[in-house]
């Protein structure tokens, strides 16, 4: 029996069989912002148990008890190093907030350890990696949702079935639109030392060695490429999921070309707050745009504290246009508004039933239970991929679009992956 057959084999073994009235034991890995919210989230969660928190930093793991503690009256297990949480066999399940660079190497090696994962978008920070993960969920049989909540709120899987019956007639253009306001990070020097309580090592993990540096700390992250994806990456891949589920697509673009620029601010940022990128599908388009400076459109989507979030679809009829408050169609030729449809979740953004989906699956142990499987979160995550290694290269790329991948360009195809920092390696084999 080779190491991996016995892997496979351990992981299957350690699933533990939930009766109907069981609550799935999990870890929340990753406790800034975003893991706070998972937090509160499964608190609302009756089938969950929010049994241990880990991460790099000693602050955000007192926070994290504290608040558990406040939420369930239940003080959590306490990690330091998410191996230490696979190597528990309490843990059912881990939910991970990490930064993105963090996203594969964790849900893979939790898959191996046995564990079901809810892992925060974009699914993974390269092409090579979300193939990776679907590889492992598979192979390990693991519950492997993506946080893309859009999947469970109920006005966005009703303007879906609605799309796919037609209601404006066949959609040859699928549109998404991130115009969030971000502020100039400005310029912050590195540090000779690394401040007290943050393991910088494991927060930087995958990525190369660096001087600790507040702004690529934090939240900041996500606009270096090491760690993050920039804005497309970040929300723009909720509505790259929402194009793609809109136009049914499940296979990959023909071609991407993305175009932009780091504009007006002199600061540490390297990812664009200005990107366009233009899909082609043959017989029909998704264009996307990001813009994270001031911006006055308004148009059909609300206009809301300078953020204008959301989709438009395009059909032979009419327009659909959708994002987190509602939806609406507009038919004919005088664009009549026909449909009005209120968001229907009791607040806005929320992740509560998408979690609670998740935990139903790690129960039942029926993939297709999931609304953001894996290999719809990594899908995602693609588009997202093939923008950013387009406007980087400066040029149009051809994509097969059965496989994914690159075609007849070296440099394109290098980029599907990165040099990993040992031993923080995504492997080639799971």
């Amino acid at each position: 029996m080779t190491r991996r057959t016995l892997l496979a084999s351990t992981a299957l073994s350690a699933t533990r069989v939930l009766g109907a009235n069981e609550k799935v034991n999990l870890t929340l890995i990753g406790l800034g912002g975003r893991g706070q919210d998972h937090a509160r989230f499964y608190s609302e969660v009756g089938d969950a148990n929010i049994a241990g928190i880990c991460d790099v930093n000693q602050a955000a793991r007192e926070r994290a008890v504290a608040l558990v503690e406040k939420l369930t009256g239940r003080k959590p297990k306490e990690y330091s190093d998410m191996r230490q949480v696979f190597d528990d066999k309490s843990v059912d399940a881990v939910s991970m907030a990490t930064p993105n660079h963090w996203h594969a190497l964790g849900t893979i090696m939790a898959c191996q350890a046995g564990k079901d994962v809810y892992c925060e978008k974009p699914a993974s920070h390269n092409l090579f990696e979300g193939r990776q993960m679907i590889a492992a969920a598979r192979k390990y049989g693991r519950m492997v949702q993506v946080g893309s909540q859009s999947r469970s709120i109920a006005h966005k899987i009703e303007a879906m079935r609605l799309l796919r019956e037609g209601v404006i007639g066949k959609v040859y253009l699928a549109k998404g639109l991130c115009y969030k306001r971000r502020k100039s990070i400005g310029r912050v020097p590195d540090l000779a030392a690394v401040p007290a309580g943050i393991d910088w090592d494991k927060f930087l993990g995958p990525a190369p060695m660096r001087a600790f540096n507040q702004n690529r700390f934090a939240y900041n992250w996500h606009w270096f490429w090491d760690t993050g994806n920039g804005d497309i990456g970040n929300q723009g891949v909720h509505e790259m999921d929402i194009c793609r589920w809109g136009l049914g697509r499940t296979d990959f673009p023909s071609s991407v070309y993305s175009f932009g620029g780091k504009f007006v601010y002199d600061d540490d940022q390297e990812t664009p707050n200005t990107q366009t990128a233009i899909f082609d599908y043959g017989d029909a388009q998704i264009e996307f745009e990001v813009r994270g400076l001031l911006t006055p459109e308004e148009g059909r989507l609300p206009f809301r504290g300078g953020n204008t979030i959301g989709n438009i679809f395009f059909g032979a009829d009419g327009v659909l246009v959708i994002d987190l408050q509602g939806f609406q169609v507009y038919k004919g030729e005088s664009h009549e508004k026909v449909m009005d449809v209120k968001y229907q979740e009791k607040r806005a953004w929320d992740s509560a039933p998408h979690m609670a989906n998740f935990v139903a699956a790690v129960k039942s142990r029926k993939t297709a239970d999931l609304h953001a499987e894996i290999e719809i979160g990594a899908s995602a995550a693609a588009m997202c991929h093939y923008a950013n290694v387009s406007y980087r290269l400066g040029r149009k790329l051809k994509i097969d679009a059965r496989t994914g991948r690159f075609v007849g360009d070296s440099e394109a195809t290098r980029m599907e992956t990165r040099d990993y920092r040992k031993p923080y390696v995504v492997p080639a084999a799971v």
